[in-house]
């Protein structure tokens, strides 16, 4: 499954590589810093799934998934933030995210997370 990370924060968007890197059928294929961006490197790498902070420069993540979806409707997209998953999720589904899951919970839920992005 290729992967597109979209975080503001480097050093998350490396330790959710760490994180994907323990399963061989993940393959991060580029990262993104800014929604702007994210949209770009969706479009060019058409990724399987997309990691998408919720809260980016350049755009608000509900509004970053919507143009995501029209633009690469193929790809899953997986809201990452550190908002309440359980609030969030009604909007973010709504705007065409699979799931949400809370970055303090990433070491925890990441993985599984990802997994059922497969099925």
């Amino acid at each position: 499954m290729r992967i597109l990370i979209a975080d503001d924060n480097k050093l998350v968007r490396r330790g959710i590589a760490g994180l994907l890197a323990t399963d061989q059928e993940f393959e991060i294929c580029g990262e993104a810093g800014t929604a702007t961006d994210t949209l770009e490197k969706a479009c060019q790498l058409r990724p399987d799934a997309i990691l998408l902070d919720v809260s980016m420069p350049g755009g608000n993540g509900l509004e970053t998934t919507r143009a995501l979806r029209e633009k690469v409707p193929e790809s899953k997209i997986l809201i990452i933030s550190q908002h309440d998953p359980k609030q969030l999720l009604p909007g973010a589904l709504k705007a065409g995210a699979e799931d949400c899951v809370d970055k303090a919970r990433l070491f925890l839920d990441l993985l599984p997370a990802v997994r059922r992005l497969r099925q």
